[in-house]
């Protein structure tokens, strides 16, 4: 075997599968090395994708030509599109899926993709030589050798598990943990720090008493997260929900001596957004309940994950709180719920394409850039390995702005500010998120997937007729025009005004009352038109209709953007030695001496940089 590469990842979860696959598509040779080929793509929490903002994240994925999106439905048990009653620029796809056909899922995709070879093994020493990555030593004394290597190693690197006042080593239940890499990462001058994460109890299903929960089912509409998926194959499962209580919460209270989190044992940061249970009696102590969903692990298994109930508690403090609850009173579990802590990296020591700035060569992606959730992990992923291959080939990284993708506004947050807690993608985070719906990634991202290579033809072209159609919807909107004794006895029905004079159909979809399908039913040319698409026809319908009826908030939206894109293309890396501008604050030399940002619209980002500052080197980039 010819162990030389373009590219080397390191680590196969959802990092590393898109890295590795998106590096590979683009023609760059690549190997993923990962521990144990079958757990590709490992769930290690909940077996979920998706939810506010991460759906955005995994439609991304898809338009850039990523696999993400096409393997949740292909594994999806449930889907849910989150958010259906606030405005569109917050609806949020998530399924829930079948962890086991989820691994076998990806392990296909990955066989089936050129230039990628897969090498089972634990990567134990990056080899650097003159400042460059040049591959990874291994624990079997194997050197794998590439030009570019991707770090993807997830919650491993000297991972340390917890439950109660027990510690084991470990980067995943039952998983022995990464010892060494960090440390021969870090003699180079690169960062790393703690940050701690945690998942519930596994429940036996044959025990719980459905009777006492409330059943919460999926939908069967045309919804997936991959625009070319076709309608999902596996039987479709419910989640159920039901609530904590004062018993509940004393018998936890009984076990905080022994809980890891507070009796001094972990000392990293946890994610403040997805709180332990424990966590959340403490921070909270005047709830008297607190909201758990049963949700399925597959449709072959009576294996259940309790979302809600993340906890390091003793293992019998555990079983015992759950037994208060009336649905659980008999309940059997599978494994107890666990923290695990673990190390990662400055992002800040990275710059915008995931390459270090202090390493050429290395990329990083994932938890350890100090992100959590599977959505990040795989945008980080997808750019880091655009960027290996491209580095690879010679030409400049690919960097999505903040008004492209969420994951642009993922990895500039990284990239500047930096994180202090496990970062989560939300809705809030984006302030151009009228912009970066999960209806339009497709618009917004496909062209780029397609020049890059990873969108193939047959991709792209379903992408052209669907923008076609779309197009065609809305210009019929614009130039067809009804009159008001054509139409003002529907709209009186529908619960909207009468026309005074006749108007385009598009000022009429503008109305909140009214919709594509409802005036369809009105005006039999609208009709005709929408059942003359004969392919995703709910699909384009939906992404039609949204551009008319909420024009005016994109285009406005759209405007600011534009406004910024001119800080945007001012670039200040290299022509400043900050230390030595006084006219700014110390805070702002120091940060900016720091981070070293690639144009002023990053810099005015950095937390510690005033406008006044920014002010500052607009002048000086003047002169």
């Amino acid at each position: 075997m010819n162990l030389f590469y373009d590219v080397l990842v390191i680590g196969g979860g959802h990092a590393g599968c898109e890295a590795a696959s998106a590096a590979a598509g683009m023609g760059a040779r690549t190997c993923l090395v990962t521990m144990d080929m079958n757990k590709i793509a490992q769930m290690s929490c909940n077996p979920a994708v998706g939810g506010i903002a991460k759906g955005q994240i995994v439609r991304e994925i898809d338009a850039l030509g990523g696999y993400m999106g096409l393997v949740t439905d292909a594994a999806s048990i449930q889907f849910r599109m989150l958010n259906r009653g606030k405005g569109p620029a917050v609806w949020s796809p998530r399924a829930q899926c079948d962890r086991e056909k989820f691994i076998w899922q990806w392990r296909h995709v990955l066989d089936s993709v050129d230039n990628l070879d897969i090498w089972q093994d634990q990567a134990e020493e990056l080899i650097v030589r003159d400042g460059h990555a040049e591959g990874v030593r291994t624990i079997w004394g194997v050197e794998l050798h590439a030009r570019c290597t991707i770090i993807t190693a997830g919650t491993f690197l000297n991972g340390l598990m917890h439950i109660g006042r027990h510690k084991v080593p470990g980067g995943r239940c039952a998983e022995p943990a990464v010892f060494h890499l960090t440390e021969s990462i870090t003699r180079h001058g690169i960062n790393a720090m703690r940050m701690k994460t945690g998942t519930p109890v596994r429940i036996d299903r044959r025990s719980v008493h459905f009777e006492d929960m409330e059943e919460q089912p999926g939908e069967n509409g045309h919804h997936c997260f991959s625009y070319i998926s076709e309608p999902r194959p596996l039987k479709q499962l419910s989640c159920w929900t039901c609530y904590t209580n004062k018993d509940v919460h004393d018998t936890l209270r009984s076990g905080l001596a022994d809980s890891p989190l507070f009796n001094g044992q972990i000392q990293s940061t946890g994610p403040r957004y997805c709180p332990s249970i424990e966590t959340k009696l403490v921070t909270f102590p005047d709830k008297d309940q607190h909201p758990l969903f049963l949700e399925p692990e597959g449709e072959d298994t009576n294996e259940m994950y309790l979302n809600g109930f993340s906890s390091s508690m003793p293992m019998d403090i555990q079983i015992e709180a759950l037994r208060k609850i009336p649905a659980l009173r008999d309940v059997k579990v599978y494994r107890a719920g666990y923290a695990i802590e673990y190390d990662y990296f400055d992002p800040t020591q990275l710059y915008p394409s995931l390459e270090s700035k202090i390493i050429k060569g290395l990329y990083m992606a994932g938890q350890v850039n100090g992100t959590t959730g599977y959505e990040e992990a795989g945008g980080q992923g997808i750019i880091a390995g655009i960027n290996a291959a491209l580095a690879c080939a010679g030409s400049e990284p690919v960097v999505l702005k903040r008004d492209e993708a969420y994951i642009g506004v993922l990895i500039d947050d990284l990239t500047t500010k930096g994180v202090d807690e496990p970062y989560r993608m939300f809705t809030s985070r984006a302030e151009y998120r009228i912009l970066l719906r999960q209806d339009n990634a497709d618009a917004r991202l496909t062209q780029m997937g397609y020049d890059l290579g990873i969108v193939k033809r047959p991709r792209y072209d379903i992408w052209i007729k669907k923008k076609q159609n779309i197009d065609k919807i809305v210009e019929f909107c614009n130039r067809t025009s009804v009159k008001p004794s054509e139409i003002n006895d529907a709209l009186e029905r529908l619960g909207t005004a009468p026309l005074r004079m006749g108007c385009s159909l598009a000022d009429l979809i503008s109305r909140p009352q009214i919709t594509m399908e409802n005036l369809s039913e009105i005006v039999p040319s609208l009709k005709e038109l929408i059942y003359s698409i004969d392919a995703r026809r709910e699909e384009t319908v939906e992404a039609a209709e949204i551009c008319i009826k909420y024009k005016g908030y994109i285009e406005r939206e759209r405007l600011i953007a534009d406004k910024m894109h001119r800080l945007e293309n001012i670039r200040i890396r290299g022509h400043f030695n900050y230390a030595e501008l006084h006219e700014l604050s110390t805070e702002a030399r120091q940060k900016l001496e720091r981070i070293n940002p690639e144009t002023l619209a990053q810099a005015s980002r950095i937390p510690g940089v005033s406008p006044s500052d920014i002010n500052v080197l607009l002048v000086l980039m003047h002169r």
